[in-house]
């Protein structure tokens, strides 16, 4: 099991040749054999019991190494983390952020030089689901699921060219459906984080801890684990029907999607 069993990740990889002298040298040093998304999620958890400077020790990365050229997604540990504080804050009243985070800790940390630049992360990570958006980027055939070491593991992996290329035509057929609105906003966001990155890019679904949840409860309903998982099926087949303007059609991929994944997210209420 791993260490946050109810996190998935979108990454991008860009080429080693995109980084700074310093980082390419440092990431070369990485073997490919080497868990970096255990070492990462480790990392996190104990985060959460000791405190420990994100600026003390290097920051890590993913790794992946494909026809004989290396791609890297940093961790960006820092800016992830103080991006998903100003997400925190930001749902609270003022009078209550206080009592999370003392003004006194923030105050401190931001002397300390430990605030990130303000840099676009290469890895985006949800809790307890997997945003709809996310599968648009991949087709069924780019998608890798099995057991390692005995824990069920669901990857996509895509050209970053491919995956824009999806995310567009998913924009444009939420918006002939809908018109402006929260759904679509939500897309154009997430086309412009890939639009940031080196076009040589790959992109990476990872359903992290989240396959080992989502193979048991289709199991338990009698299906075949997570070969019987169509996530990125039933996403192509809603945005389908919206392209088409056949409602009936763009239901039943959501539907799917949904009432799967529903079950998953009711788990952190068990917990």
């Amino acid at each position: 099991m791993r260490p946050t069993p109810y996190v998935a990740s979108l990454r991008v990889y860009e080429p080693i040749d995109s980084f700074e002298l310093n980082d390419q040298a440092r990431w070369k040093e990485i073997k490919i054999t080497e868990s970096t998304g255990y070492e990462e999620q480790l990392r996190a958890l104990k985060r959460t019991i000791i405190s420990d400077s994100l600026m003390v020790r290097g920051d890590g990365a993913h790794i992946i190494d494909h026809d004989g050229k290396r791609y890297v997604a940093p961790w960006s540990t820092a800016r992830r983390v103080w991006a998903a504080l100003e997400d925190f804050k930001s749902s609270l009243p003022i009078s209550v952020i206080p009592f999370f985070i003392p003004p006194s800790m923030e105050e401190a940390i931001r002397e300390k030089g430990e605030v990130p630049e303000n840099k676009v992360p290469h890895i985006l990570t949800e809790t307890w689901m997997i945003p709809p958006r996310w599968f648009s980027l991949f087709d069924p055939e780019e998608r890798l699921r099995g057991a390692n070491n005995g824990v069920p593991f669901t990857i996509a992996r895509t050209e970053l060219e491919l995956a824009k290329k999806r995310c567009i035509n998913a924009h444009m057929a939420v918006r002939k459906a809908f018109g402006p609105g929260p759904a679509e906003e939500e897309i154009i966001q997430l086309l412009n984080w890939l639009n940031v990155f080196d076009p040589r890019s790959k992109v990476e679904l990872d359903y992290g801890g989240l396959a080992v949840y989502l193979d048991k409860l289709l199991r338990e309903s009698g299906e075949d684990g997570l070969n019987a998982d169509s996530s990125i099926e039933d996403v192509h087949h809603s945005i389908a029907g919206l392209s088409a303007g056949d409602g009936v059609m763009a239901g039943e991929g959501y539907e799917r999607l949904v009432s799967r994944w529903r079950r998953v997210s009711s788990l952190e209420q068990a917990m």
